[in-house]
């Protein structure tokens, strides 16, 4: 598998939308109204009874209703939950912020970035909203103005989410051809989630390229002893064995492939014994 196409594995592709999405979980329920220190920083206020208004409440409520039925792909629900929202709240980040994620799953991606901006004209500096920009970015191989607003993300002291956001930024720059910056990203983002599947066959999939298999064998070795185990990533593990001449782990993971994912082009590549295509 080449750089170019080391961004996503098809068994994950849900998965990472979930760690995009968690942008706007983690800032649903916040404050309507962050003092000026706090806005400066990015961070709201944690929401109490006597601090949200009638407004935001029901606007919330529509956000919390949105993510789930985009979670369960009800895109145009979503999108008309996130409507009503804006209608009871115009000055809802949270909402902006929702609306262009269901652009971008939209492929709206104009309109995904005109959502974003209002919602980080309304919270500027929300690291939350600038890594949602910046992967809006990346997918428009804007690679530069991307590493950017996962630069500035990650700055602020007080982000609760840097392992997807140094997850993000590692396979935007595997995508610009940074693949020294991209290893150092992806380091992090495993550093600070090492079960994240995604994170981990990216780094191994970086390491197998620079020929440095040992260090390859380690992270893909864990994911294919994981729930998260896929076609792709036992393929990436046989062909590693293969380097290690550890034929016992690679026939190992050659049954494995053959037996849960016996149509996969993966499957096909291995019976041909393609280990460098």
């Amino acid at each position: 598998m080449n750089a170019s196409r080391s961004s996503f594995t098809p068994g994950w592709r849900s998965f990472f939308s979930l760690m995009v999405l968690v942008g706007a979980a983690l800032t649903t329920g916040c404050a309507s109204a962050p003092n000026s220190d706090q806005a400066k920083a990015g961070l709201s206020d944690l929401v109490t009874d006597s601090d949200e208004t009638s407004d935001r409440k029901r606007a919330r409520i529509r956000v919390e209703l949105a993510m789930g039925y985009l979670e369960q792909g009800k895109t145009n629900i979503a999108l008309d939950e996130v409507k009503l929202a804006l209608v009871a709240d115009p000055d809802f980040a949270d909402a902006y912020s929702l609306r262009g994620l269901i652009y971008m799953r939209l492929n709206e991606l104009p309109l995904a970035q005109d959502s974003f901006l209002k919602a980080l004209a309304v919270r500027p500096r929300d690291p939350n909203i600038l890594h949602n920009l910046g992967w809006l970015k990346c997918q428009q191989a804007r690679y530069p103005e991307a590493l950017a607003d996962f630069s500035q993300a990650l700055a602020n002291p007080a982000y609760g989410a840097r392992a997807k956001t140094w997850m993000a930024q590692g396979l935007c720059q595997i995508r610009a051809g940074q693949r020294g910056e991209a290893e150092q990203s992806l380091l992090k983002a495993y550093e600070f989630d090492a079960a994240n599947p995604v994170t981990g066959y990216n780094l191994a999939n970086l390491l197998f390229q620079n020929a440095e298999f040992a260090r390859a064998q380690f992270y893909i070795r864990r994911i294919n002893n994981s729930e998260w185990a896929n076609a792709e990533s036992l393929w990436l593990g046989i062909k590693v064995e293969n380097k290690m001449v550890d034929r016992v782990a690679m026939l190992q993971l050659a049954s494995q492939l053959d037996k849960r994912f016996p149509q996969s082009k993966e499957a096909s590549a291995y019976r041909r014994g393609a280990f460098d295509e």
